[in-house]
């Protein structure tokens, strides 16, 4: 039965390629041009820096900023903080990206990283700031970015303290030692490389799940159901069909993040045994509670 699913879906898609080239050329366009302008100057970087202090073991130098507010909070140690501190800071899927790391690498275990997968790998703030908020006709502001930020952090701090408080409690006194630190060069050759890898992959995702726009463009009965679904897929595509029209959808839409961004999250976790569906729970459970909160703060612009 899921094959025949599987098929039917794929020979629709070919079909769709087939009677509508130009507008499936376009939606490609947009994906390749997004993650060509945007996402590899602005995540390849920190791809190879992140990479480099992971494989040089200095992941503990950079916490000496942070690790006095983190620390008291979230009681973990210095690498699984290292994860929060960048994927707030970084944003998406950096989160994703750097617990996998830090997982291959033994700085962390099975426990803390699936623990952090459930909260910080979300939107960062520069396509927040520079992109998302001016699309939708809004100024930064706390309420904003507490529903953003603030939202997947304290759910983090519900969860240390509540279902995962035992597995983390017993989980910091199994870490194995972590391998030897790399040399310089190589573990900037070794950054590149993954890094190159791991842009190319998203970009990819990028293109396919741009490309799946075809179908709410052309099934969908209105503007704000095709931009919806849009966001769904992809989501600043559906960010720039929505507009400013419904402020607090978009937002939560934004939380949400996208299939796109669930396979991207599947690229960065695919080589070790992370659970990718314990990720979707949490992100659905984060898309409810900032749902709510988008739909109370913003009353009468849904």
């Amino acid at each position: 039965m899921t094959k025949t699913l599987y098929s039917a879906l794929f020979l629709a898609l070919t079909a769709l390629l087939l009677l509508y080239p130009q507008d499936c050329l376009g939606f490609a366009l947009n994906g390749l041009n997004l993650w060509f302008q945007k996402m590899v100057p602005a995540l390849l970087p920190f791809m190879i820096l992140s990479g480099m202090m992971i494989r040089m073991n200095l992941t503990g130098r950079l916490m000496l900023l942070f690790k006095p507010i983190l620390k008291p909070l979230f009681q973990l140690n210095t690498a699984a903080l290292y994860a929060i501190a960048v994927g707030s800071l970084c944003g998406f899927p950096m989160g994703a990206r750097v617990t996998a790391d830090l997982y291959e690498r033994r700085q962390i275990t099975k426990q803390e990283a699936n623990y952090l997968l459930a909260f910080t790998n979300n939107i960062g703030p520069i396509y927040f700031f520079s992109f998302a908020l001016p699309l939708l006709n809004m100024k930064g502001s706390f309420p904003l970015l507490f529903g953003m930020y603030g939202i997947p952090l304290t759910y983090g701090l519900l969860l240390r303290y509540t279902v995962c408080r035992r597995r983390l409690s017993s989980a910091a006194n199994v870490i194995p030692p972590p391998p030897k630190p790399d040399s310089l060069l190589k573990a900037l050759d070794g950054s590149i490389t993954s890094g190159l890898e791991g842009i190319t992959k998203l970009g990819g995702y990028m293109i396919f799940f741009n490309l799946l726009n075809i179908i709410p463009y052309l099934l969908a009965d209105g503007k704000i159901i095709a931009g919806v679904a849009s966001g769904i897929l992809e989501i600043t595509g559906g960010l720039k069909a929505l507009a400013d029209i419904m402020p607090a959808i978009s937002l939560t839409l934004l939380t949400f993040g996208g299939l796109s961004c669930f396979a991207q999250t599947y690229s960065c976790i695919a080589k070790t045994d992370l659970s990718l569906r314990g990720y979707m729970i949490h992100k659905i459970i984060l898309t409810i509670f900032a749902g709510g909160y988008y739909a109370l703060i913003l009353r009468g612009t849904l």
